[in-house]
């Protein structure tokens, strides 16, 4: 029997998945994991001094939306796959809307500076920080997702399901991070944010297989 095959008949044949179970089991996880994430941020890095400050308060709320974003459509998205045969009823391109967002105010907001400054507003002065802190923050929170995904979901495409996992637990670390991170720029957000959540995704794809089988 081949593996399509094989696929198919569990899909069609397994009792289905208690979807209003498996929707109150990641939304548990996520808060969990978010909790975790924020407590984390705050007892190791703590929060920026400045919030105070006319115009901080406005990225904060830009960086917490972006980290937001992300994480509802990866959870709206890990509902359907993390069921079997859900992967054949999901557009996974729907996840890629808030990188595309914060992608064009990015370019817009270049745009409308002199490129001297482009150098400042790409890189910033805690890039280092973010492209560390925000991958070693997101492992509370995808542990404790895929403890969910394996307890309440029986996904089959395990490659996706754990690409989701990682996704959702990228965003949820940037918004932690967001209370910390000092560098006020939509650039910066696209580029540190955006990518430190891309390689999140990417390790949860490459782990999804070994961590969600079943």
């Amino acid at each position: 029997m081949r593996t399509n095959e094989l696929i198919e008949m569990l899909s069609t044949n397994i009792e289905p998945t208690d979807h209003g179970r498996l929707k109150r089991g990641l939304g548990l996880a996520a808060a969990l994991g978010a909790g975790a994430a924020l407590c984390v941020a705050l007892l190791v890095l703590g929060v920026r001094p400045d919030l105070r400050h006319p115009g901080v308060l406005g990225f904060l709320l830009l960086k917490v939306a972006f980290g937001a974003g992300i994480v509802v459509l990866a959870g709206w998205l890990l509902t359907k796959v993390a069921r079997p045969g859900g992967e054949t009823r999901i557009r996974a391109w729907v996840a890629v809307a808030p990188f595309l967002g914060v992608m064009l105010l990015a370019a817009l907001s270049l745009a409308s500076a002199p490129s001297s400054h482009w150098d400042r507003m790409l890189v910033g002065h805690m890039w280092l920080e973010c492209l560390v802190s925000i991958p070693i923050i997101g492992v509370l929170p995808f542990a404790v997702l895929v403890w969910a995904v394996r307890r309440f979901a029986a996904p089959t495409d395990l490659v996706r399901t754990g690409a989701l996992v990682g996704l959702a637990a990228g965003g949820i670390s940037a918004m932690g991070y967001a209370l910390h991170c000092m560098d006020d720029s939509v650039p910066f957000v696209a580029l540190w944010y955006g990518g430190t959540i891309a390689f999140c995704t990417l390790a949860g794809a490459l782990l999804g297989p070994r961590l969600l089988r079943w």
